[in-house]
């Protein structure tokens, strides 16, 4: 029997002043305008939000994803905790 799991994504973050992010371990661009970009990362859901946001570079073959713009934050997204404990027992 072969148990093969695919090596995770080294997730990186690469901040050049406010104008510029590069982010490695990308593994899907689920949503993006100018003031918004939501990305699934290998180390969770990252959000950049700013002004004129663009995105330079993106390579879900390589996992790689450059934005420039103004940024103002970048932010993780808590993943959605599991249903645990006597309530998730009783419901689920």
């Amino acid at each position: 029997m072969n148990d093969f799991t695919a090596p995770q994504t080294v997730h990186r973050l690469e901040l050049e002043g406010r104008e510029r992010v590069t982010v490695s371990g990308v593994e899907d661009v689920e949503r993006f305008d100018e003031s918004t970009i939501v990305m699934s990362t290998s180390a969770g859901t990252l959000i950049i939000t700013g002004e004129d946001l663009h995105i330079g570079k993106l390579s879900l073959d390589g996992g790689e994803l450059h934005v420039d713009g103004r940024i103002d934050t970048l932010s993780y997204e808590d993943q959605p905790a599991a249903r645990g404990g006597f309530l998730g027992r009783l419901f689920g």
